[in-house]
């Protein structure tokens, strides 16, 4: 067991954990199009080849896209055209130092963990208590006795590293498929998927290829936040007991990620049994946004709950980002089986850099200074929008694991009806309030109990 007690790791993503600078790069040879209901994909020479999506959305490979999306123009039938934009490229965080003497492993050290859990860095976990936090271990004194249902949260950033000592036990593993054959044994479009797939490398008939390994330490701190395997006398515990973390590298590490490699992948976690998807990335503008809120939308019918981080372009107080007012994505759409997380500290107040929104933003979650997994077996603290999400993933996965029958749309709104009220944010976010996980898991039995 490893960590990283000197460095801090400030994920300051701007809504996909990093800020964009420039969102206009397109990819020249690919073009969404959407034909209306009922209509066949068009013809044209400019197009060399095709995959259909879902429905009548279609991603084309064409000589130009320029030229292409100039001709497609006028053509009646189709719905829409959309080029497949790149986020834009931004330069990673950087480590910071630590004070272990700090207020915040003060206020810890007055906090006993060891009744719940015997992971010794479960002590720096704040997002556990009931003051501030999640009350992750008042949830868990009061658990059903019955073990709760296997809930797979796939995990859409910068890969996860799978032979992490905290990780290793709870990576979902593809069972039809057979490791190293080359083969793929369950026909689903993949080869040796066992973990997830890696959009970013392709093979050489342009499928995405399996090597999930984390790049960048930035997935690998989100699973971890998720599900750590707890009570294994190392490293930290995870918000939920009941998670297989599916990895979908799609992200790289200059965080420059192209819209059809997120739709792939959220298409692929909602038909390989996902329920759950924990998206810390998106980009300042909209190009190519139909796409991938048609996605998410597509993918609600399987009772997926897509959660997604606000962003952090705040400076506190004095200046809070509303993306009520200027729009971020994929937190500003409107898709009801998503749900947008802003970031809270450890004293209980609005981090000074989470993005808010009376309308766009649902709730908030802790994201400042959240010790996890990172890559190469260590440990250490992020902070972030992109650390709220996962926190917010892992109450979901409980309450889904417990209570199977509540799920996407329905999850949601439970999650959002029973969060811990604080009035300082009833401006900021729609419920004005922070996740409680005591409080949805006992509102989840009370809705089932009435059924």
């Amino acid at each position: 067991m490893k960590k990283l007690s000197t460095g801090i790791l400030m994920g300051f993503f701007a809504v996909m954990g990093l800020a964009h600078a420039d969102s206009s790069r397109y990819h020249p040879n690919h073009l969404f199009v959407k034909m209306k209901a009922g209509e066949s994909l068009v013809q044209s020479p400019l197009i060399k080849s095709s995959k259909k999506l879902f429905g009548s959305l279609y991603l084309v490979k064409t000589t130009s896209a320029d030229k292409l999306a100039e001709t497609l123009a006028s053509d009646e039938s189709i719905e829409y055209v959309q080029k497949d934009f790149y986020a834009g490229k931004s330069a990673m965080p950087k480590h910071e130092v630590l004070n272990e003497g700090g207020l915040l492993m003060k206020q810890l050290q007055n906090f006993d963990f060891s009744v719940t859990f015997n992971d010794p860095y479960t002590s720096r976990l704040w997002a556990f208590q009931a003051k501030n936090g999640l009350d992750v271990i008042g949830a868990y004194d009061s658990l059903p006795a019955r073990a709760p249902q296997q809930v797979i949260v796939a995990v859409a950033d910068t890969g996860v590293d799978h032979n992490h000592e905290d990780l290793k036990d709870v990576m979902w593993t593809n069972s039809r498929e057979i490791p190293g054959n080359g083969i793929d044994d369950d026909n689903n479009g993949y080869i040796d998927d066992i973990h997830g797939i890696n959009t970013l490398v392709r093979d050489a008939q342009g499928r995405a290829t399996m090597n999930t390994m984390a790049s960048h330490w930035h997935g690998t701190h989100v699973a971890g936040t998720i599900a750590a395997t707890q009570n294994n006398g190392v490293g930290i515990s995870g918000v939920a007991n009941n998670v297989k973390i599916m990895a979908l590298r799609v992200v790289p590490d200059d965080a420059d990620e192209l819209d059809s490699n997120i739709v792939e992948a959220y298409l692929y976690a909602a038909n390989n049994g996902a329920k759950i998807i924990n998206c810390s990335f998106g980009k300042k503008n909209n190009e190519g946004g139909m796409v991938v809120r048609d996605t998410i939308n597509k993918i609600a019918s399987k009772g997926v709950l897509v959660v997604v981080s606000a962003g952090n372009d705040s400076y506190g107080p004095m200046s809070w980002h509303d993306i009520d007012a200027n729009r971020k994505y994929p937190a500003s759409f409107d898709s009801q089986n998503m749900i947008v997380i802003a970031s809270t500290q450890a004293d209980g107040a609005m981090s000074s850099f989470s993005n808010v929104g009376k309308i766009g933003v649902d709730v908030a979650s802790p994201g400042s200074n959240i010790y996890s997994t990172i890559n190469n077996g260590q440990y250490s603290m992020a902070s972030g929008t992109s650390m709220a999400a996962p926190n917010a993933s892992g109450v979901a996965a409980m309450v889904l694991g417990y209570y199977p029958q509540i799920k996407g749309v329905g999850l949601k709104k439970l999650l959002m009806d029973t969060v811990t009220p604080v009035p300082a944010f009833k401006n900021l976010t729609v419920t004005g309030g922070r996740l409680n996980l005591k409080t949805a898991l006992e509102a989840a039995k009370k809705a089932t109990q009435r059924r």
